[in-house]
């Protein structure tokens, strides 16, 4: 499974950003996509998660300002990041499940200057 993430980059705090992870496999056969982020020194945290049938579920310190999209026309996922923190500085992974089978993308680093 191939994933591609893109759409990060250098933002102040209180601006936007969007996400993309395009994959040329039907999004629709993933039981679950989601994105997760990893800071310098921290663990890797999901950040937010969409099922198969397009229920999302967000972290805490996310919800609110994020949201998770897909498209199945377009085979991809997308997460807006709205009102954006220098704490939510970091790599950003999308991430698809398969039953007991995970697969990651390469990452996108996203920095949030105050």
């Amino acid at each position: 499974v191939q994933l591609q993430a893109s759409g990060g980059g250098l933002v102040e705090a209180g601006g936007s950003l969007r996400l993309s992870c395009a994959t040329p496999e039907t999004i629709s056969s993933f039981d679950g996509m989601g994105w997760y982020r990893q800071a310098p020194g921290k663990q890797r945290e999901l950040v937010a998660h969409i099922n198969s049938d397009g229920i999302a579920d967000y972290d805490t310190s996310v919800k609110g300002r994020f949201t998770i999209a897909r498209d199945s026309a377009k085979n991809s996922v997308y997460l807006q990041m709205n009102n954006l923190k220098p704490e939510d500085t970091a790599v950003y992974l999308c991430s698809a499940r398969r039953g007991v089978t995970r697969v990651w993308g390469q990452g996108t680093l996203v920095t949030v200057s105050s």
